[in-house]
């Protein structure tokens, strides 16, 4: 089985904002399946996107995505 690639923090910092991927959805004018595609990491929303939803969630930017940064094993 082939593991799925986690890219972006979306449903993450949405549960640490205490939102829902429906309340997003509402912000955005997005579809409610669309916006649970991007939390499940099934689809990426655009570069744009991103930054509306940052925007939305009054956020960094960075915030939404997983670091590329290898952590050291000690």
């Amino acid at each position: 089985m082939i593991q799925k690639q986690r890219f972006n923090r979306i449903k993450l910092v949405l549960v640490e904002n205490d939102k829902s991927a429906k309340w997003l959805s509402e912000q955005l004018g997005k579809d409610k399946s669309t916006v649970s595609r991007w939390c499940t990491n099934d689809i990426q929303p655009s570069v744009e996107t991103f930054f509306q939803i940052a925007a939305v969630l009054k956020i960094d930017v960075r915030d939404l995505f997983v670091s590329t940064e290898l952590k050291k094993e000690y």
